[in-house]
């Protein structure tokens, strides 16, 4: 069932935020951005933050994040050459998982064309066994989650 608060949400309901031009090569046979494109823009903006915000080292922490769920609704359509603004708050903050969403915007409007994200489980690199979150980590998700209205049952 479609959550239609979603839809109602604007830019200033997000934290930090990412600009991604699109390519002739995210457009489908039916000359819009495809489906699966729109999670790689989360990966994209997601990872962004980790890396410059959480100090996420990708191929060195000792601990990473694993998806284990992820949504997506859809209101408009986007196509090449389109530019769009990304933009990224946390829902849910817990000792060990987090709950992302992003807003996908045309460039320079309010209005999302898509709203989804999903949810990491950090585990320990090697054994994959569910760890808590280290600290750099928490803080930098943190400041995504006290300062937006995205969720809230957003944990500090």
């Amino acid at each position: 069932m479609a959550d239609t608060s979603l839809k109602n949400r604007r830019k200033s309901d997000y934290v930090y935020f990412l600009q991604y031009r699109t390519r002739w090569s995210d457009n489908d046979q039916y000359s819009h951005i495809n489906n699966s494109i729109y999670y790689h823009l989360f990966d994209s903006i997601i990872n962004t933050y980790l890396i410059e915000h959480c100090g996420l080292q990708p191929n060195k922490s000792p601990s990473i994040g694993l998806v284990v769920s992820s949504y997506c609704q859809f209101f408009a359509p986007l196509s090449f050459p389109q530019v769009l603004d990304l933009g990224l708050c946390v829902s849910r903050l817990g000792t060990s998982s987090v709950t992302y969403e992003v807003g996908v915007f045309e460039e320079g409007k309010d209005v999302p064309v898509a709203v989804g994200g999903y949810t990491h489980v950090f585990v320990n690199s090697v054994t994959r066994k569910s760890a808590p979150m280290n600290g750099d980590t928490k803080i930098g998700l943190q400041k995504l989650s006290a300062q937006s209205p995205c969720g809230s049952n957003a944990k500090l």
